[in-house]
């Protein structure tokens, strides 16, 4: 991600040009867009971080006095309504009733749909990074996961107080990915160092905070570096890593990758892998991985073992996006991908979303995919999305999508 020092955020309210109307939640005039270039990455020295996962430091330098509360004025019959943030990318969406929570690359928002007030959240206001990878709810409160600043709970909002957990309070990692509460009470965090799991949820227990790496379960979690969670139809956790999926079930491990069936192959998305930055010439962390998965002789952005999403449906099948190899569905026995070459706007697939009817969305680099059926209905920025970026979503009550790409939201209305 690029900063340049000079440009205040504004976070003011402005009507725009494009479909639906635009309304700007935090915008820096004439700097330059960050575009997912690259995975993550612990940088070698003298190497640049990868654009779409800026380090703390430059996070933190994002804004220098920006409008912390305010009101949007947004026109309900509009199809498309967008909300822009910025120089930032929209890495997760919590919609919780009435309330849209946004999280960014430089703090989370709270966007109020009824009364149109908005408020920002970021390290200036109680959080320990202003980088959001994951908003939900614990227990009744906020909870974030951060890029650096551990894991937040907004435990009194009229006061702004966060109770922040991090190593100290048995974080495997301060960058926090994803959090997945079981129904068995069960608490599972996923680092960039492993994945926690907190018995029955009890955080402010030290005795109750595991951590599962590939040393201690002897490979059976393929990847330290751990991007998303979930429960499966038969209480199993479902682990989407950098090396592959994992799946934990009564105290077993499995996993699979590329040579097990996960991604397209190579020759078959090769000539569609937009982005030409090579993550293993900026990073230590992804040119030893490459040379584990055998890619070393790949110097573009393909890793068919790396999966940026996952998410599981009602059959208890396996969805999971990958970095430039598609899309895949793993249904217990067997593996099936889905490219461009089937109808996907692009490889890079970044977010996976069941709305409330069931309908399976797919956000790629190149746009946004409906599934129906084995074809996929496409939206790109010519149907009036923000971005054809697109990492997060979440449906409202009335079946509405918010969709979070590079720059802003986009409200989808039926």
């Amino acid at each position: 991600m690029q900063f340049n020092a000079k440009l205040a955020a504004v976070l003011v309210i402005a009507a725009g040009a494009l479909a639906g109307g635009a309304y700007t939640l935090g915008v820096k005039q004439g700097a330059k867009q960050e575009t997912p270039a690259a995975p993550a990455g612990k940088l070698q020295p003298g190497a640049q971080a990868p654009a779409n996962h800026p380090p703390v430091a430059q996070v933190a330098q994002q804004e220098q006095e920006p409008v912390r509360e305010g009101k949007v004025q947004t026109d309900p019959s509009a199809k498309f309504t967008h909300f822009r943030v910025g120089n930032r990318n929209v890495k997760d969406i919590f919609v919780d009733g009435k309330v849209v929570w946004i999280g960014t690359s430089g703090g989370v928002i709270r966007y109020d749909t009824a009364s149109d007030q908005y408020k920002l959240w970021d390290a200036r206001t109680g959080l320990l990074s202003n980088g959001i990878f994951h908003v939900s709810r614990l227990d009744g409160k906020l909870m974030v996961g951060t890029y650096g600043g551990g894991m937040s709970l907004l435990v009194d909002p009229a006061k702004g107080e966060w109770k922040n957990y991090n190593v100290p309070d048995g974080l495997g990692d301060a960058f926090i990915y994803d959090v997945l509460r079981m129904k068995n009470g069960d608490l599972w965090i996923a680092t960039w160092s492993g994945a926690n799991r907190v018995k029955g949820g009890a955080l402010d227990d030290r005795s109750q905070w595991e951590l599962y790496t590939v040393e201690n379960t002897r490979g059976g979690l393929p990847n330290d570096w751990v991007y998303g969670l979930a429960e499966g139809k038969n209480g199993e956790v479902w682990f989407a890593t950098e090396g592959g999926l994992a799946r934990f079930k009564d105290g077993k491990w499995s996993n699979w990758n590329h040579a097990k069936g996960l991604g397209a192959p190579y020759e078959k998305v090769r000539k569609d892998i937009e982005f030409k930055s090579d993550p293993g010439k900026m990073s230590e962390h992804h040119a030893k991985q490459k040379q584990e998965m055998g890619l070393q002789n790949v110097d573009i952005a393909y890793n068919p073992n790396y999966i940026v999403s996952m998410a599981v449906d009602r059959d208890g099948a396996v969805w999971v996006g990958t970095w430039g190899g598609g899309l895949s569905r793993y249904d217990g026995s067997k593996w099936k991908t889905y490219t461009t070459a089937e109808g996907l706007p692009g490889n890079h697939v970044f977010m996976l979303h069941f709305d409330r009817k069931g309908r399976f969305w797919v956000g790629t680099s190149r746009g946004l995919a409906r599934k129906d059926g084995e074809k996929f209905q496409v939206y790109t920025t010519n149907e009036g999305l923000i971005s054809d970026a697109v990492f997060s979503m979440d449906t409202a009550e009335d079946g509405s999508l918010w969709i979070g790409s590079f720059g802003g939201v986009t409200h989808l209305r039926p």
